[in-house]
This record gives C-alpha cells, structure tokens and sequence, in this order.
C-alpha cells in the first residue's frame, strides 16, 4: 500500500510538472508571435532588391547629393554668368609738366602737355542677343580702345555707341549674334530684403579663367539720392550689401529670377575695399538712357528753366518761419521763361520736384538731370507759409 501511494504521487507531480512545462511553452509562443506582429506592423520591412530610396550605386548617391545643393541661386548664377563680360580699355589723358603752374619755372621750361596710354577694366553685361552691352561711363566713356572678354573666352573690338556722362552710363556694340544676355527686369518693383546677385570683374581676376565673380546679399535700400561726383549724378540708386570691389563697376545686380535689376556702380568704402555698402543704378533708368543712346547716341537735355536759386541757410529758414534749411529759395525769375510761364516768383521756396526730395542747390541740378526736353514737372513748392504744386514745362533752349 505505501508502494502504491508513492507510486501515485509520484505519476500526480510528473503529470502537475508536464502541464506547467507545456503551459510555458504555449504562453511564451504567443508571446513572441505578439511581438513579432508588433514589430511587422510598425517597423518597415527591409527591401530586398534595390529601389528609388536607395541608390544603386555611389554615382547615384553623389548625384543625389549634388542636386540637394542646388537652390534658386546656384540656378540663376548658371543662367546669367554667360551674359557677364569683361571689359579692357584703353584711354588716352593729357598731363601739364608739374611746374606750369609756377610762373617762375615755367619761364625757363615751358608750358609742356604730353600724353599718356591709360588701362583700365571693368564688368558689363549683355542685354541683347545681337551685341548690346552695357557698362558705366566712368568706365569705357573716354577709351580710346574697347576690348570685351565674353565666358567662352571670345574677346571682341567694342564700339562705343553712346555715353552719358550724367548718368554714369555707356552703352557699347559687338559685332556677333545669338548671344547669350540678361533680361531687363523692372527696378520699381524691387523689394528690400530680397536676393540681390552681382557679377562682374573684380581686380581683373575675369582674365584668370574667363568667368565672373559672384557675391550674394540683399536689397538693403531703394531711392537713394547721392547727389553728385565727379560729374555724374546718382539718384534713385539701388542699395545692396552684395560685396563690390574696384572692377566690379559696370556689371549686373540681378534678382533670384535672374532678371537684370541695376548696373553696379559705386560703394561707400574708407579702406578702398567693400564693407557691404555698394550702390547700383536701377535697371529702369538705364532702360531710357539706353533707348536714347541708340537713337541719337546722346541724351537730350538741351532744356532751360530761367531760374536762379540759393540754398537757405538759417537765416532765411527763421525769416520764412520753415522748420529746416533743406530746399532752395529762388532769387530770379527771366521774363517768359519755363519757370515764368509756370508761375514762380522770386521768393518761393522749391521743397521737391515730382517725388524728388531737394535738399540743397546741387540736388536740384541733378535731378533735373533725370528730365528730357519737353518733359513736364512738377515743383512743389511754400509760398507765404502755404503749399502749392506748379507745373512746369522744361523748354528747348533754342525756342
């Protein structure tokens, strides 16, 4: 009897042991099937053959990575680059010997005047296909001999079509075709903070490899009026913080979209070199210097006004009661003149011509500059402390 209840015990405990063994081993298998559903439903499945997602080869992958670099800028600098040129000219100036100025040297060694060759450089850009290029006047407005260095390496005799000297502008002429050139943008639409590229010819490093410098910024301001240097008058000027050197003068500042928007002129500078302050004239301006230079090679500002002005100091803004010395006071009026048909009289005080702001009597010279014979303006003007709006037609001088 003992034998037999060992025996049952010890069938009852093997029996107990293989049903929790077999209810592990169950448990454990629906566990790890759980989790391998998970595991399919949130984790993608490995692919086995080669797909869009990854590249087949390193080519591919360098490709792709070259095409993540590209941006609007890189695409337009591609696109416009080939309308950039060099230009090389060459002047001819006249020197006085040093002592011709001096009465006492000058009796022993005469007044002598020689001449001598002058290079320089500059940037332009073409704006048509059949040879057009645009430069500043201070660049190729005196040469004597224009050499134009296109991207491919291709240089070409220039022919100076026109210059104007108020404007800083040159418009010179190739002899070839289907040239690649920048298309005119519109400069009154431009916007402040936008993407502003300029190209051009820094330092002559054009010449190394045939290609433009490229510097990007901003449209840091519009309608700057710089009044006057050396003869020429800049108004309305377009302010950019795109880096420009000496040789960069005459050469595009284009938009993102690769549209031409100025020519680049001038910066401000005290060490001679760029601290992000360059100036360009507005594309629109240089639109209408270029339509006059192709038709007459000039500009036409055979007009008068009949006006005598003074700046106002601050003896004449107290005895006028004006809150500022900016603008000018006029102090003559010629009979039947332009400034007499529209009415001014000595003593008015001239505040703005159109949007103009005039500050001083240089201001008011250069823009009149901005005006063609027979345009009309209007002065706005104080007269015994009221404000008035005068129309004035400016009249050819030979009338």
């Amino acid at each position: 009897m003992q034998n037999f209840k060992t025996a049952f015990l010890s069938s009852l405990v093997t029996i107990v042991l293989m049903s929790i063994a077999f209810a592990y081993f169950y448990y454990t298998n629906d566990i790890a099937k759980a989790a391998e559903y998970r595991n399919e439903a949130t984790t993608p499945k490995i692919q086995t053959k080669t797909q869009n997602a990854i590249p087949a080869s390193q080519k591919d992958r360098n490709k792709e990575i070259t095409f993540s670099r590209q941006n609007i800028i890189t695409e337009t600098v591609k696109k416009v680059s080939p309308a950039v040129v060099g230009i090389n000219v060459t002047e001819i100036r006249k020197f006085r010997t040093p002592w011709s100025s001096d009465p006492f040297f000058s009796q022993f060694f005469g007044d002598r005047v020689f001449q001598q060759e002058i290079k320089s450089l500059g940037s332009g850009a073409v704006i048509s296909p059949d040879g057009y290029i645009i430069t500043n006047d201070h660049v190729a407005g005196n040469a004597v001999k224009i050499i134009v260095t296109m991207t491919n390496g291709k240089k070409y005799d220039a022919k100076l079509v026109g210059t104007d000297k108020v404007s800083d502008i040159s418009l010179l002429k190739i002899d070839a075709h289907n040239l690649p050139y920048i298309k005119m943008g519109n400069s009154d639409n431009v916007l402040i903070g936008e993407w502003a590229i300029a190209l051009g010819n820094p330092f002559g490093l054009f010449e190394i490899n045939d290609k433009p410098t490229v510097t990007v910024g901003v449209i840091s301001a519009t309608g700057m009026n710089l009044g006057s240097s050396n003869n020429h008058f800049y108004l309305n000027m377009l302010q950019t913080d795109a880096a420009i050197n000496s040789g960069n003068s005459g050469g595009p500042l284009v938009n993102s979209l690769g549209e031409l928007i100025g020519m680049n002129t001038l910066i401000y500078s005290k060490t001679g070199g760029s601290i992000g302050v360059g100036f360009a004239i507005p594309i629109n301006k240089i639109k209408r210097i270029v339509k006059d230079l192709k038709e007459k090679g000039y500009v036409d500002r055979n007009f008068w006004t009949g006006l005598s002005i003074q700046a106002i100091d601050e003896g004449i803004a107290r005895y006028y009661g004006l809150k500022s010395t900016r603008g000018v006071i006029v102090t003559n009026v010629i009979k039947d003149s332009p400034a007499s048909k529209a009415g001014i009289k000595i003593g008015d005080i001239i505040l703005k011509v159109n949007n103009y702001r005039i500050d001083d009597e240089s201001m008011l010279i250069g823009v009149l500059q901005e005006y063609r014979t027979n345009d009309i303006i209007s002065l706005h003007i104080i007269r015994e402390n009221k404000p008035l709006v005068l129309k004035m037609k400016l009249e050819s001088r030979n009338d």
